[in-house]
């Protein structure tokens, strides 16, 4: 007899799947009872208002609701809706991780009550090294898709990125370990009540998370080591900002220097500068006044030769015509033009 048999009820052996997920109907089993599951009087509306209503609800036909709850669905992946894998989550799920004692010589379980203590212990330390961890649960259910699992919720996604990534490929009691993300951060949610209470009817076999309850003692531990990596975040989160305040001020120290230095640099090269452009200059403007002396000189020179050639004009104004001799008398000679001193 399968151990899922209690879940086919009435019609002739048919199988009703919203029984078999707990939400009740019919009577037995979920949170509901007496006539019909949970329904949502919006149903008939469409549209993306709709759908993040009935996301994780029975009445969502897309995404499995148990494994959007629970982290877990019995029908692996033969189920016929979604199961979302998130990328990243606070919560990690390390299925299977705790193994029962073997039973006793009668065949029947044995107290494992030491055993299950120290277990937790033992992960708590392990677990507690990758960040401050609020919850960590073990389940006591039999399914075969919820036995053993080790639920860890981190405070931040950080932690409970590490433990995934640190985890994984290790083994541990002979198994290797396979821890993967898990949409479940509301265990309110995911637990069944009725168990808590005592109540619970279907037993080991129930669909929903029966969590083991742990010792005042542990439970202390945990508050504990909560503490104190909530304390250790802090430190290093102080130390980080200390050393970038650090950083921050070498390198501003290091660009004053390095301005400082360039100014001297730049000082020193300006006078290099002024000192070379000094000569330069002079020697600039020496040459440019003897450039412009020659051509003035030359001039003055062209211009003596001139006047020393040409005769000048008042002499030629001076001298009168020479006069008609009288009575046939010869003329005097002309006297020889002047000589140029």
């Amino acid at each position: 007899m399968s151990r899922y048999d209690h879940d086919r009820r009435g019609g002739g052996g048919r199988y009703d799947r919203d029984r078999d997920r707990g939400y009740g109907g019919g009577g037995g089993g979920g949170y509901g009872g007496g006539g019909g599951g949970r329904r949502n009087g919006n149903s008939s509306r469409g549209g993306a208002a709709h759908l993040a209503t009935v996301l994780g609800s029975e009445d969502d036909k897309v995404n499995c609701p148990f494994y959007y709850k629970i982290g877990a669905c019995r029908h692996g992946e033969r189920c016929s809706r979604v199961h979302i894998k998130p990328a990243f989550s606070q919560t990690v799920l390390i299925p299977h991780m705790y193994v029962r004692p073997p039973p006793g010589a009668d065949g029947l379980p044995v107290e494992d009550f030491d055993h299950f203590e120290n277990f937790y212990e033992e992960i708590l330390d392990e677990l507690s090294k990758y960040g401050a961890i609020e919850e960590l649960n073990v389940l006591e259910n039999m399914g075969d898709h919820l036995i053993g699992n080790v639920y860890v919720k981190y405070k931040t996604e950080e932690g409970g990125e590490k433990c995934c990534t640190s985890l994984r490929g290790r083994y541990y009691g002979g198994q290797m370990l396979m821890p993967e993300f898990s949409l479940v951060t509301n265990f309110r949610e995911a637990r069944c009540r009725q168990f808590d209470e005592d109540q619970c009817a279907r037993g080991g076999y129930c669909n929903f998370m029966h969590i083991r309850r742990i010792s005042k003692s542990l439970r202390k531990k945990l508050r504990k080591l909560r503490r104190k990596a909530e304390e250790r975040e802090r430190s290093e989160s102080r130390s980080r900002s200390r050393s970038r305040r650090r950083r921050r001020k070498d390198k501003d120290r290091s660009r004053s220097r390095d301005r400082d230095r360039d100014r001297r640099r730049r000082k020193k090269h300006d006078n290099e500068v002024a000192r070379a452009s000094n000569s330069e200059e002079r020697r600039k403007m020496i040459a440019m006044w003897n450039t412009k002396k020659e051509p003035e000189e030359k001039e003055d020179e062209k211009s003596s030769e001139a006047k020393t050639d040409a005769p000048p004009a008042s002499e030629e104004k001076s001298a009168p015509p020479p006069a008609a001799p009288e009575n046939g008398a010869p003329s005097p000679a002309a006297a020889p033009a002047p000589s140029a001193p």
